[in-house]
């Protein structure tokens, strides 16, 4: 049928989107087309960068587990205290929060003028600046350690309640147990979050522009953004751009062989609580632990609303580039939404159809296998460089920024669609393998398939998929740092511009109105079940 056919056509769209991050080597390689690339090798800046981006993310990958791995024991130790739900709902929010969000919180609360740092200064206590290695280190704990405590309680979920209850009755005090009875189910999946935690610090951006402090803090995503932006050098840019990609297929291998999933950490599976005789200094101190970090996460929450609602939001309404902005987010965001379903469905539709050509028994085929997988392999080249190459291809050869609006909203979408398919794949096969046999028999397809069948079934994935890639889409800053002007500009880039000019009362506002509306939509996605069918993650 069709769909084994269409089903290729996400693969090849996203292969093309792919390519045209390596589409400059071949324009370079053009007579007159000016810069080599072989005299960018000596370039100081790139290798500084390399060096930088590998030490700050295995810095951050470390730090994150390491202050995760408590705050998971004391979850799982203290899971039938009353206050765990709302713990565990509070740390999904990071992972969706737009990065130059939590980088204006973390500043209004760790900055030179934050509320953390007045209060320690007045105390006659230096604090140190988060502009540079501190402050990125800060901020990719933030986004990160929740993911890791979520991931290693996934993993810990899948341990027999048996092992815990027997350990208890035995008497085994809490250093026995946990070598002998958690932390064998807890290392693998921390093995999968440290893949995961280094690969998204590898190619975070956002957060390294914001808060880099100066070349000897740049990343080299950030550092194509600058060649490109401030310094025009073309052939800087597309060597940065390789080697970046270098690093990431590197880490994306990495968290292949550690079975990680790029959307882990969303959900988790069911833990029984049962009652144990626990140690009172236990207790106290498993909730001291779970304070602090829900403290640590929540705190920048608390300063995005406190300092969002003392800006002027009526003011901030009137404004036409407010107006402007969040109007052309709405708009790419849902375009983007809009078309990483609908690849991520033609995607999953096609794997279901071709595990229900082999009866879903045996071993999956190599193209069911490649359709699976093909969703995820866009991110080993991340959405900077893909920016960066069309970028300099269509410089070359058409009006860069008229093209801007097309460019945010496909890139966007790519980045979304392993999101998407994995919250569609384990409907899409469900719904092949009860239904598909009864439409051939009964001739159902086409229109009135999707209609009677393929709609009712696959509504409630559909519309949470669509809700977590507009949330992704609303927060990118990448894409937009690159090809924004005046023209085009969406509420990251807006909230960035009044950043850079001091204007950060308009930040605060404008950061709010964008909290909200990504919260809204991760919130709708989390409490309608994200992982009831497995639709996603871990």
């Amino acid at each position: 049928m069709a769909i084994g056919r269409i089903a290729w056509v996400p693969v090849l769209f996203l292969a093309a989107l792919a390519a045209g991050a390596f589409l400059p080597l071949a324009i370079m390689a053009l007579p007159g087309a000016g810069g080599e690339i072989a005299e960018a090798l000596g370039d100081p800046v790139v290798w500084r960068s390399l060096r930088f981006t590998l030490v700050q993310a295995l810095l951050s990958t470390g730090l994150s587990l390491g202050f995760a791995i408590p705050v998971a024991v004391a979850l799982h130790e203290m899971r039938d205290f009353p206050g765990r739900g709302l713990v565990l709902r509070l740390f999904v929010l990071p992972l969706a929060l737009p990065q130059i969000v939590a980088v204006l919180a973390i500043v209004g609360l760790y900055g030179e003028r934050g509320a953390l740092s007045r209060l320690v200064e007045s105390a006659g206590v230096d604090f140190p600046s988060i502009y540079g290695l501190a402050g990125i280190l800060l901020a990719h704990v933030f986004f990160n350690m929740p993911l890791a405590v979520r991931v290693a309680l996934g993993g810990l979920s899948s341990m027999p309640a048996e092992y815990d209850r027997l350990a208890h009755q035995l008497g085994m005090g809490f250093a026995a147990r946990f070598r002998h009875v958690l932390w064998p189910f807890m290392r693998p999946a921390l093995m999968s979050a440290a893949s995961l935690i280094f690969m998204l610090c590898v190619t975070s951006f956002t957060v390294v522009l914001t808060l880099g402090g100066g070349p000897r803090a740049t990343t080299l995503e950030v550092a194509i953004y600058q060649a490109l932006t401030f310094d025009f050098d073309i052939a800087r840019a597309v060597l940065l751009a390789l080697v970046q990609v270098a690093v990431t297929a590197f880490a994306f291998a990495m968290l292949t062989r550690a079975g990680g999933e790029v959307s882990a950490g969303l959900t988790l599976g069911a833990m029984r609580p049962f009652a144990t005789r626990r140690n009172a200094i236990a207790g106290i101190v498993a909730m001291l632990v779970i304070v602090v970090g829900t403290v640590f996460v929540a705190a920048p929450f608390v300063v995005v609303f406190w300092r969002g609602l003392a800006a002027d939001l009526s003011g901030l309404a009137a404004q036409a580039s407010v107006r402007s902005a969040l109007a052309t987010s709405l708009v790419l965001g849902a375009l983007a939404a809009v078309l990483a379903v609908g690849l991520a469905l033609t995607l999953a539709l096609g794997m279901a159809r071709a595990a229900a050509q082999r009866g879903f028994t045996g071993t999956p085929s190599a193209s069911e296998r490649l359709l699976g997988q093909a969703s995820s392999l866009i991110l080993v080249v991340p959405p900077v460089v893909i920016a960066a190459g069309w970028f300099v291809s269509i410089r070359r050869f058409g009006d860069v920024y008229g093209a801007a609006p097309i460019m945010v909203a496909t890139i966007n979408a790519a980045m979304a669609v392993p999101f998407a398919f994995r919250l569609l794949a384990p409907s899409a096969s469900s719904m092949m393998e009860r239904y598909d046999r009864l439409c051939r028999q009964l001739a159902i397809s086409g229109f009135a398939r999707l209609r009677l069948v393929t709609w009712p079934l696959l509504r409630r994935a559909l519309l949470l998929a669509l809700a977590f890639s507009l949330a992704l889409s609303l927060g990118d800053l990448g894409v937009i740092a690159i090809f924004g002007s005046q023209d085009v500009q969406t509420l990251p880039y807006l909230i960035l511009q009044r950043m850079g000019s001091y204007r950060t009362q308009d930040a605060a506002g404008l950061a709010l109105i964008l909290c909200l509306m990504t919260m809204a939509l991760m919130m709708f996605a989390d409490r309608t079940g994200v992982g009831s069918a497995e639709a996603r993650t871990s």
